[in-house]
């Protein structure tokens, strides 16, 4: 049956966008704090705030500091931070043992901030590139990334993790099976409400760098990612890894990166259902901020509109640097 529609001016779609009250009516999607997770980068001291010089606004902060901006996203209502460890180069070796030290930075600081603000959300990155003398998310022998070595790995630092009171793991290596194995260790250690965030479909991006830089990667780095991310021009895969994951027992799913891969967002929520994140990596924020400090943009209606095409493409929620800013604009009515 073909649709008839009525000519101009039976028609007017601007009616609807006569003024605020009815472009509030008719707006399909809204964006509210409770979709913001903040990452955030820690870093070994007291009472220091160390600006990342390809992240403008961002810093690696001490683990009291830390304490203090996880009261200040309470405060401001976001329910979740994610937290990324500096890690000191002489803790990074070939065995990553620190990453399951279960008093490394990070851990220290799941602690002191559940202690402080016990109802936020902490997430964590599981991962061995902060810990890893080659940079690689895995462990490394003559050059090949260890899939079901690094596994083992993985698991000790999820269970390290957890015990120090994480919320939500983020596995963010790409190797395969982690997901099973990490939800049966969680299990088999009475963990069994912690939740995990897969990093289910994370390409080899390109923008990713400043990221690197803040956690002091870049230098450690040895070739590239491309044996365990993803290839930037597959869609189908993503789907095959999502649906792998909540298998295995994944809680919520993940794509990385975020506005470069809105299709893939859109594509994963439309086939599962299943809470579904996207990470605005620093790539995406270092160039909006870098365009807003150069007058080419708007910042702020850059930076809300970005985030709602999340919202538009069926996220859940976003990881985003940009999340205080976000708060503030919220609640202050601008957004």
């Amino acid at each position: 049956m073909r649709l008839t529609v009525a000519p101009t001016p039976t028609l007017r779609f601007r009616r609807l966008r006569k003024s605020a009250a009815l472009r509030a009516l008719a707006q399909e999607n809204t964006l509210s704090v409770n979709d913001l997770i903040w990452p955030m980068f820690v870093r070994d001291g007291a009472g220091l705030r160390e600006p990342i010089a390809s992240m403008p606004g961002v810093e690696r902060l001490s683990v009291d500091l830390v304490v203090k901006a996880a009261e200040e996203a309470a405060t401001l209502g976001i329910p979740a931070i994610c937290l990324f460890p500096y890690t000191d180069p002489a803790k990074k070796t070939e065995d990553c043992a620190e990453a399951w030290n279960p008093d490394n930075l990070a851990n220290r600081a799941i602690r002191a901030i559940k202690a402080a603000v016990p109802d936020i959300a902490v997430m964590t990155d599981v991962a061995l590139d902060p810990y890893n003398a080659n940079g690689h998310d895995g462990l490394v022998r003559d050059g090949i990334i260890l899939n079901d070595e690094t596994i083992e790995a993985l698991v000790a630092m999820s269970l390290a993790q957890a015990e120090a009171g994480a919320d939500i793991l983020g596995p963010s290596d790409m190797m395969d099976g982690r997901i099973g194995a990490m939800r049966a260790a969680l299990e088999a250690a009475g963990h069994k409400d912690v939740a995990i965030m897969s990093y289910s479909a994370k390409y080899a991006s390109a923008f990713y760098g400043p990221f690197r830089d803040a956690v002091g990667a870049s230098g450690a780095l040895k070739g590239d990612k491309k044996t365990y991310q993803m290839n930037p021009a597959n869609s189908d895969e993503a789907l095959r890894l999502i649906e792998r994951d909540l298998t295995e027992g994944a809680d919520m799913v993940m794509v990385k990166p975020g506005m470069p891969y809105l299709d893939i967002c859109h594509r994963v929520k439309a086939t599962f259902g299943a809470p579904t994140y996207a990470y605005q990596v620093s790539g995406e924020y270092a160039m909006i901020k870098a365009a807003a400090q150069n007058g080419w943009i708007d910042g702020e209606r850059v930076m809300l509109e970005s985030l709602m095409a999340f919202r538009r493409a069926g996220c859940d929620g976003v990881l985003t640097y940009f999340a205080p800013e976000v708060a503030r604009a919220i609640r202050d009515g601008r957004a």
